[in-house]
């Protein structure tokens, strides 16, 4: 069995299938070392999870579907509020994850945003180094499981009949591509929307496993969702520019104020204030800023200093830590923030087993879609990647009782890895394009016309650069040998970013409406109509675009506010 990622979703993938056919042997292939690349590591915030009144499952669920703008899968979304559950017992009881409590000895659940009860659990504002510590310890543990590190997978491998086969890869240590043969692949490679100039997420993603995905013709799902986070840090001149201040912040009563010192979501979402989804918040800033009411560096500020200077400290340890390494006192003063580009909520098409379309490929975590509709909220990633993990991990070791291991060519395999090999043989040409340059140029443009703020003709006019810059890719060459070259691997994650790119802004053209996190200045509204997701699959060597009705399985849209109408809540 081949795992592709070692976030929360690869590990608990690979822990299930360890634990359900010890005879099973599980390689896991990660990007960068086990338990330190990717994103889950990065969570700050916590884990959504109903552990008992006055939350329940119905309120986990229904605040999924309303943040997400009614587009979820509302099967998906109920698989993970109702095992989110049972994977946090698991996480502490069984793997050895010790989460923060309450005086009584109960975990503590805190406030996120777009929540109507208190779910979200944590370690201090340090979540995701405690579940990732623990689960790479347990996978260590195993001796059925095997770590591959630093190694990325290129392609994934089909045999005759198109079923799964493995994945062909490339080994960063000594430049040599490799073939992994396996009777079940899992994709959870962690998307991770880095073909913008503003990122939150981990710069070794470069969306490789919606990439791989489209590429074997798998159908993606609401590409168009990009979630912009509203508070990352502004340090000018620093990479560390739109780092997290995490939405605990805001849950424990933080206040966002203008250039001008007014708390502006009183424009936007009086009830709810700073409390408002990640969506509405973000835009709310962006358009603070367009409209003249900005901070010095085209950000807004971000106050918890009257929560008390000892209560900050305790609480948000890590965020306290990060600000002061830019001279910044958040416990004692406002901070500096703007939206940053955080999570794509679009991905493969999976079903609530992790099933993709091609038998014996699945899927899990932010290389898919359907769980999180138009907007994600805070506290639902960390519990999306264990709790799908977890079961594509099961679902996996049940589906290759029994089956042989496939076979392949390895003049199909040879074929497969020459495009790749190609910017190691070539030469840029003088006064061709820089490979860098490139990669700026796509940052700048998905920024700028792709951003919290979008209309077609910005859209249109992206679309044709970003096809610029793919043709110009096939210009460049990479200097130096193949072992550790890291401009072969930002070529290569370039490659990826604007596919991917490409797939978003299609994506977007064909939503004509504003729906969560796509805002489209001339279709302001959602529309009247039905509810849809917008598919993209590449078709005879091109993507198609089509839109499909989404499912209300268990609950209908009210029409006017008020309780929506229950069709099955259970199990």
């Amino acid at each position: 069995m081949l795992v592709l990622g070692a976030g929360g979703a690869g590990l608990c993938a690979a822990l299930h299938a360890a634990d359900a056919s010890p005879a099973l042997s599980i390689a896991v292939v990660v990007k960068g070392l086990l338990g330190r690349a990717g994103c889950t590591r990065m969570v700050q915030g916590g884990y959504n999870a109903v552990l008992g009144e006055p939350d329940s499952l119905d309120a986990h669920f229904l605040d999924t579907l309303a943040g997400g703008g009614w587009i979820n899968d509302q099967e998906l979304v109920w698989m993970l509020v109702s095992e989110a559950p049972r994977r946090v017992l698991e996480l502490e009881w069984r793997y050895g994850c010790l989460f923060d409590r309450t005086p009584d000895g109960r975990i503590h659940q805190k406030p996120f945003a777009g929540q109507t009860h208190d779910r979200t659990i944590h370690k201090g504002d340090l979540t995701g180094i405690e579940i990732m510590n623990r689960l790479a310890e347990q996978v260590a543990a195993r001796p059925n499981v095997r770590a591959v590190e630093e190694c990325r997978a290129l392609e994934l491998l089909l045999d005759d009949e198109g079923r799964a086969a493995g994945a062909l890869g490339l080994d960063i240590r000594a430049g040599r591509v490799v073939a992994f043969r396996a009777r079940a692949t899992l994709l959870a490679m962690g998307g991770g929307p880095t073909m913008y100039k503003v990122i939150a997420c981990s710069s070794d993603k470069s969306a490789d496993g919606v990439a791989l995905a489209y590429r074997a013709g798998l159908p993606l799902r609401d590409m168009e969702m990009v979630q912009f986070h509203p508070t990352g840090l502004i340090v000018p001149g620093s990479l560390m520019t739109g780092a997290l201040l995490e939405e605990g912040l805001r849950g424990a009563g933080g206040h966002l104020r203008n250039g001008l010192g007014e708390r502006f979501m009183a424009r936007y979402d009086p009830a709810r204030m700073e409390r408002s989804t990640r969506d509405l918040v973000a835009r709310a800033s962006y358009l603070e800023v367009v409209e003249g009411r900005g901070t010095p560096n085209g950000g807004v500020w971000i106050d918890v200093s009257h929560l008390g200077a000892e209560l900050v400290e305790r609480n948000f340890r890590g965020m306290v830590r990060r600000c002061r390494d830019f001279g910044r006192d958040l416990a004692r003063g406002p901070i500096e923030v703007g939206p940053t580009t955080h999570f794509m909520m679009g991905g493969v098409v999976i079903d609530p087993a992790c099933r993709t379309a091609i038998e014996g490929l699945f899927a899990a975590g932010e290389d898919t879609g359907g769980v999180h509709g138009a907007n994600r909220l805070g506290g639902n990633g960390v519990a999306e990647s264990t709790v799908f993990g977890g079961i594509a991990g099961d679902a996996m070791a049940a589906f290759v009782t029994g089956r042989r291991a496939p076979r392949l060519a390895t003049v199909a395999l040879e074929a497969a890895a020459r495009p790749y090999l190609q910017p190691c043989e070539r030469a840029t040409a003088p006064g061709g394009p820089s490979l860098y340059d490139l990669q700026r140029e796509l940052r700048a443009l998905m920024w700028e016309r792709v951003g919290l703020v979008r209309d077609a003709d910005s859209l249109a006019r992206a679309l044709g650069e970003i096809e610029r810059i793919d043709h110009r890719l096939d210009e460049v060459g990479v200097p130096g040998g193949p072992s550790f070259n890291i401009a072969w691997q930002d070529w290569l994650n370039v490659r990826n970013q604007t596919m991917v790119a490409r797939l978003i802004v299609l994506s977007a053209l064909e939503r004509r409406e504003s729906r969560g996190a796509h805002y489209r200045r001339d279709f302001p509204a959602e529309a009247p109509a039905a509810l849809y997701s917008v598919r993209v699959a590449e078709r005879h060597g091109a993507p198609a675009v089509w839109t499909e009705p989404v499912a209300l399985t268990r609950v209908t849209r009210p029409a006017t506010a008020g309780t929506p109408a229950m069709v099955e809540i259970g199990d």
